[in-house]
């Protein structure tokens, strides 16, 4: 059996490179893209935010203190999950550590750049609805606070101790406390606590990937080991020596995938909390897309028109409706259907209409009320994503025009400004650039009994980078740390390396404990910062 070798002068890592600094060439490409990001992302909020008159300093010191914040985790998540990224081609020298952080922060970027943005408004849904509806208000502020500090927390201590802990089952984990604390506060008189149903589809996702990670794994190293009959693919990197060249384009090759991978699923994240912020703080600028224009806005009265005439066939002759907004609400907080929510939502959606028509574009919508209109789009999309289950029997025709109905007001919502991900793109990148080397050194060197191989890095991330993106495909948000530390192990399981098990029961720990621990944390926080906003 082989048996675990011990560095008491450190890890194996630290011996290769010695005490060198980064290259100075990595350290000025990362700053100039810093420097050029932080120059648009400026101008950006320069020009979103001029024709906005709040009347007072504080919505801006709020919005600049929530953006510090959400940033803040973006750049935690870099410690863990973009780590993961460069692990291998790091350990196994086929990059400088500067070289891939760089590389891989730009492949991060074009991730984050090209993401559709599901995941990130997957991650919306599972928080409670009033709460999203009241986002300007004290209770909204202390949700998106409590969400982001207690996972910034936790992702902070896992990385302390050179967990590979996932920012995605930590900020679920928070969530979870945040529905938990509010249902608690607020007792059930019509106040959602967790949307479980999303919240078991979205952790169905977290606990097979690893699960998928381990045996792909597995099964791709032991085809790598039947086809490819080089010994070198199967050895620890001697010294500090790059591998083979073809080696070294596999390894930059998988490294690049899971870089962008990573930046289009887990890249998106922060960036639906992110715009929670923006709509809270300065929704005159936000709340709704002021890119749909005058042509768009004919479409969406066509298209309503139309909607307006199906839900007539399901509405009740009998019913009558006060105020279309709670009941609505109440139906996507309770998922109760009554007779009523018919009615409601036909009479939202002809409201909707009418001011969208009298503005003619959604950028002249008045400033005070943005954040209504943007509510009641909110309140209907929610509603007919729900409808299927728990509303009336619909005919197939009729649930056509409802969604793509639905589209249009997803788009009219549900956006993600260029600068937004340009900013996550930055802090995701900070991050691994200055917290790369536990995470690293864990991947690389505490898994298994053996030095982590070539082969084994490029099995394990080859797996990771098809299993994240093909989640990003379906909108649900994986672990890239779960996935790859998980592959490594497949690796290790197959080559007969032996398992350090030390390691992965600390790593089974940290995935056991990370949602109940975020979810107290949050919990606690929400209530306490609930205290302070009153």
């Amino acid at each position: 059996m082989a048996t675990p070798v011990m560095h008491p002068t450190g890890s194996l890592l630290d011996q290769k490179m010695g005490k060198s600094s980064p290259g100075k060439i990595g350290a000025i490409v990362f700053g100039l893209l810093v420097v050029c990001g932080l120059g648009y992302i400026a101008n950006r909020l320069y020009t979103d935010l001029l024709p906005v008159h709040e009347g007072s300093l504080f919505p801006y010191f709020l919005l600049g203190l929530a953006l510090f914040i959400a940033l803040g985790f973006e750049f935690v998540n870099g410690f863990h999950d973009t780590a993961n990224a460069v692990a291998t081609v790091i350990y196994t020298h086929a990059l400088e550590p500067h070289v891939a952080v760089v590389w891989s922060g730009l492949w991060n970027f074009i991730g984050v750049l090209t993401s559709s943005g599901a995941v990130a408004f997957a991650i919306i849904s599972l928080l409670p609805v009033e709460l999203i509806l009241k986002v300007s208000k004290g209770s909204g502020f202390a949700m998106v606070f409590a969400l982001l500090i207690a996972a910034i927390l936790w992702n902070l201590a896992t990385w302390w101790k050179g967990l590979p802990a996932s920012s995605s089952h930590t900020m679920i984990g928070s969530i979870i406390g945040v529905g938990v604390a509010n249902q608690l506060m607020h007792g059930t008189s019509g106040v959602s606590g967790v949307d479980w149903e999303q919240v078991t589809k979205v952790f169905k996702a977290l606990l097979v990937s690893p699960l998928v990670g381990f045996g792909a794994a597995a099964l791709v190293f032991l085809l790598l080991k039947a086809v490819l009959k080089d010994p070198r693919l199967y050895e620890a990197p001697k010294g500090a020596e790059p591998p083979p060249f073809y080696i070294r384009a596999l390894l930059v090759l998988t490294c690049t995938g899971v870089s962008f991978a990573h930046g289009s699923n887990d890249g998106q994240k922060g960036m639906g909390l992110i715009m929670l912020i923006l709509v809270g703080t300065v929704p005159t600028a936000y709340a709704l897309n002021h890119t749909v224009g005058v042509n768009q806005v004919q479409t969406f009265a066509a298209v309503s028109q139309q909607v307006i005439s199906a839900v007539g066939n399901y509405v009740d002759p009998n019913t009558t409706v006060a105020d279309s907004g709670p009941e609505l609400e109440s139906f996507v907080s309770t998922h109760k259907f009554t007779p009523h929510t018919m009615l409601a939502l036909q009479e939202m959606v002809g409201d909707i209409r009418n001011e969208a028509t009298q503005y003619k574009s959604l950028g002249a919508v008045p400033s005070n009320m943005q954040a209504n209109v943007r509510n009641q789009m909110y309140l209907t999309s929610e509603t007919l994503r729900l409808m299927p289950k728990y509303g009336p029997q619909v005919s197939d025709a009729d649930q056509k025009i409802f969604k793509n109905y639905k589209g249009l007001l997803d788009n009219s919502t549900k956006f993600i400004p260029p600068w937004v991900k340009v900013a996550v793109a930055l802090a995701l990148g900070l991050g691994t650039m200055i917290g790369w080397k536990r995470i690293v050194v864990t991947v690389g060197e505490k898994i298994g009994k053996t030095h982590l191989t070539y082969a084994q890095g490029l099995s394990a991330e080859l797996v990771a980078m098809l299993t994240i993106l093909a989640a990003d495909g379906y909108g649900l948000p994986v672990s890239t740390t779960h996935v790859l530390s998980s592959g490594v192990a497949g690796t290790m399981a197959a080559n007969k390396s032996g398992l350090q098990m030390s390691t992965l029961r600390d790593i089974a720990l940290a995935w056991v404990f990370t949602l109940p621990v975020a979810a107290l944390l949050s919990g606690c926080l929400f209530w306490l910062f609930n205290i302070i906003a009153r």
